[in-house]
């Protein structure tokens, strides 16, 4: 299953005609570091690229990763990438600046500086962005007061004054999703239309769940503790708690480059075992549909891995089809 060729001499080399590693990876959170390490503990040759700018990086906690209360996202990172080290997999601090299909058990990645490194099969956990309003005082209170996910955060606001900043029907979600804790749920559209009508409105008004339309000047702390939103031309507003609802996109245009199918958000789709509609091609975490979930992204990522394992197997060590028809992976493109 390795290489002769260590993964170091590989990476250091900017020719196609190198030989190549059993799997790369593109993204160093939990969706890639769990399917880095369960390739290694299969033995294969494993190169995980990571630009080391993540998603949640101030998040004060990971909520709800069972056996880990609390845990932050680089002190999470930290521990995966050591483990993912004892096992061999070489671990590549730099960004990718396109991905190419040579052929089904030919991929390549270019990195930014030109390096280039190639393997047999390609997972993307590249993940997704946030785009954030502009807010005086939210850099101070992301990551602890300010979420994105009431999944990951909502047990939080039990007994807190909760703000929802957002329109339409995913701060209607959003808010019906954190009614689950509490009551005491504000939405604000930050100056946009509210985009809450007819069968909205009717449920907000039976959850007594008001809507405030005036744009937020400034997040106003006392003792360093969030307490309340200023607004531009109306009285402040109590606030303990803030969730966005926001657009989000993909943190890079991989899945484009490599003509993965994506959802109307721009998410890969994939099947039950992370392949994506092209052949080889593998997507875990938050870049595929789905609650975005640090503990669902490690799993996400584990399933991959199993299913590349397999797909590397030689023929004497796979299991015979049930059907002469059946194949491991069906028809990709």
């Amino acid at each position: 299953m390795r290489n002769q060729h260590s993964p170091v001499e590989r990476l250091a080399s900017t020719s196609v005609d190198d030989a190549w590693l059993d799997a790369l990876i593109v993204g160093g959170g939990p969706a890639g570091l769990s399917a880095a390490l369960w390739l290694g503990r299969y033995l294969h040759s494993v190169a995980l690229v990571d630009s080391g700018d993540p998603r949640n990086w101030e998040t004060r906690g990971i909520n709800g990763y069972l056996g880990q209360p609390n845990i932050c996202p680089a002190d999470l990172r930290g521990a995966g990438r050591d483990e993912c080290r004892r096992y061999g997999v070489q671990l590549v601090d730099g960004c990718v600046a396109a991905a190419r299909k040579h052929d089904d058990e030919h991929f390549e990645l270019i990195l930014e500086g030109g390096a280039r490194i190639h393997g047999r099969r390609l997972l993307l956990a590249i993940g997704i962005r946030d785009v954030w309003p502009e807010i005086i005082g939210l850099e101070r209170a992301y990551g602890d007061r300010a979420h994105v996910c009431p999944d990951c955060d909502g047990y939080e606001t039990v007994g807190r004054k909760t703000v929802v900043i957002g329109v339409g029907r995913k701060a209607l979600g959003m808010a019906l999703s954190l009614a689950t804790w509490t009551r005491d749920i504000t939405i604000c559209t930050n100056g946009r239309p509210p985009a809450l009508e007819g069968d909205a409105a009717t449920r907000l008004e039976e959850l007594g769940i008001p809507v405030v339309a005036q744009p937020i000047e400034r997040i106003h702390f006392r003792d360093n503790a969030m307490r309340s939103l200023e607004f531009r031309d109306r009285a402040p507003l109590g606030c303990e708690e803030m969730f966005f609802a926001l657009a989000q996109y993909p943190a890079d245009d991989l899945g484009v480059q490599l003509d993965c199918d994506r959802d109307e958000e721009g998410r890969i789709v994939v099947d039950g075992a992370g392949h994506s509609s092209v052949r080889n091609v593998f997507a875990a975490g938050d870049i595929t549909p789905g609650p975005q979930l640090a503990l669902r992204a490690a799993s996400d990522g584990a399933i991959a891995a199993l299913a590349i394992h397999k797909s590397l197997l030689p023929p004497e060590l796979r299991m015979p089809p049930r059907h002469p028809l059946e194949t491991d992976q069906g028809a990709k493109k």
